[in-house]
């Protein structure tokens, strides 16, 4: 991983959240966003697919043996 076919450039990868913990920023005083450099983003469609969430839940409790409560 890395290297020049790396998709991003590791040295960045803190900035948006050292900004977002730090900055005064209106900007950055927002919660429950999805970020990438320092920028708003869509998040992926799935992530707000509450039935898609609780299968995946169950699918890593089947794989590693822990339940959520």
């Amino acid at each position: 991983m890395g290297g020049a076919a790396a998709s991003d450039d590791l040295r960045l990868g803190h900035v948006t959240q050292a900004w977002l913990a730090a900055s005064n920023d209106p900007e950055a005083r927002v919660t429950g966003r999805y970020w990438f450099h320092q920028a708003q983003q869509q998040p992926a469609s799935a992530t707000l697919d509450e039935a898609f969430q609780e299968e995946l839940v169950d699918a890593l409790a089947r794989y590693t043996g822990v339940t959520l409560p």
